[in-house]
């Protein structure tokens, strides 16, 4: 699906990609020779799939050629690919000529804070505060947009939120960095305020440990081990682990009754992530949902649909976007089948929108005459689906279980294929 991250290598052969098309597709600028091109295409091609390697053949470019009307592109590529080497020098090198030009791309933002803070040195903190800064105002701008199509509402406010705990956590080192102590412990309460992480509760403890206020900096600490948290690593816990040792010895003069501490951080968390979830659920009801049959997919027309409704039916799901050709194509090959069923009130057709940008849906279907009233939007359901392409064709009998699964396209035998999945699924 559009807009998915894949694997490195599937990320990295699209880096390169992107950089050949531009030097054999583009209109080359008067400032580019054809010589030039051939070189850029020939160096990324040589680079296969190894990031270092790609990253070598560009800088030696930029080299012979410091003039090219691409380097704006070629830096962009540059910086890509030093993120998926973990390059810290060369993610900030090129990331901040990157955001010099485009200072609203959060992901080169997030991974250039977290690059120079590498180094507590105060000419790099600083830096990095003015970025997480604008990291930080470019996410609360983002979490008033609506959702992308394939994230629900609450899906959409907890990725940003988690952002935003992340950038704050940033700010409140780089502030702590920079000598302003008790700042950096407001920064990083408001950031685990935000959204409770290990990061979050390391930057209190540390900071309120630097302030010589060992006795508060432990519960921190202990929540910073506690908490389940996916970005923390066993090296971390690890650190969390000996630093928590280090301070509650110093304080108590054994690691006697710290076992109830950890329990006491482990209970506190818990039920601070449990309550986060409820309000979630409170908010929309695919929050926490796991099973196709837990969802409410919600019409273009407005309406709402549970899922659980359907039970007893066979259900065929027909996950499409605006965008997408294929899909265009094999809309008359649905309204084939559904006219097969079209006497049996067993089968139900859905169509389930992916586009991010929700507008375009309705117009959509108006310019192509389109029927609307079978048309949803996927608000999350994809992810329990695992819908990674479109377009994908699933088809769940009467228990609500996916009993089918098509992905792509297949012109010449969709119709009857997709006929008999759905006369087995109407046998279980």
């Amino acid at each position: 699906m559009r807009g998915r991250t894949g694997e490195m290598k599937l990320l990295f052969t699209a880096l390169a990609f992107g950089i050949l098309a531009c030097a054999q597709n583009a209109p080359p600028p008067a400032a580019a020779t054809s010589e030039e091109s051939q070189e850029l295409s020939r160096a990324v091609g040589e680079a296969g799939n190894s990031p270092v390697d790609f990253i070598r053949a560009l800088e030696k470019h930029l080299a012979k050629y410091p003039n090219t009307t691409r380097r704006n592109e070629i830096e962009r590529a540059l910086v890509k690919a030093a993120i998926q080497a973990k390059d810290d020098k060369r993610i900030v090198e090129y990331g901040e000529r990157v955001l010099a030009r485009e200072p609203g791309d959060a992901q080169i933002l997030d991974k250039v804070v977290r690059a120079l803070l590498v180094s507590s040195a105060r000419d790099t903190s600083a830096r990095a505060l003015k970025y997480a800064g604008q990291y930080e105002a470019l996410l609360r701008q983002t979490r008033t947009e609506p959702a992308p199509g394939h994230m629900s509402e609450a899906q959409w406010h907890e990725e940003v939120d988690k952002a935003l705990g992340r950038a704050m956590a940033c700010e409140a080192r780089a502030t702590g960095n920079l000598g302003k102590i008790d700042e950096a412990i407001a920064i990083a309460r408001r950031s685990y305020e935000t959204y409770p992480s290990a990061e979050s509760a390391r930057e209190i403890g540390q900071w309120l440990h630097r302030a010589g206020n060992d006795p508060e900096a432990i519960a921190p600490y202990a929540d910073a081990f506690a908490i389940p948290d996916s970005l923390n690593t066993d090296a971390d816990r690890a650190k969390d682990r000996a630093q928590l040792g280090d301070i509650y010895r110093k304080v108590n003069g054994s690691e006697k009754g710290m076992g109830d501490v950890i329990l006491e951080a482990y209970d506190r968390t818990a039920g601070l992530l449990a309550a986060r979830r409820l309000r979630l659920r409170q908010n929309d009801p695919n929050a926490q949902a796991s099973n196709v049959l837990d969802f409410t997919i919600s019409g273009v027309d407005g309406q709402k649909l549970p899922i659980a409704s359907l039970k007893g039916k066979a259900v065929v799901f027909d996950f499409w976007a605006t965008w997408c050709g294929p899909c265009r194509a094999q809309h008359p090959l649905y309204e084939e089948v559904a006219q097969r069923f079209h006497d049996s009130a067993d089968v139900v057709f859905l169509s389930i929108a992916t586009d991010d940008e929700r507008d375009l849906v309705a117009p959509f279907l108006k310019d192509n005459h389109w029927a609307p009233q079978h048309v949803y939007f996927e608000d999350g359901l994809s992810r329990v689906l695992a819908i990674t392409s479109i377009p994908t064709t699933i088809v769940l009998d009467r228990r609500g279980e996916v009993v089918s699964r098509m992905n792509g396209f297949v012109p010449g035998r969709f119709v009857d294929m997709l006929t008999d999945r759905i006369k087995d699924a109407l046998k279980n």
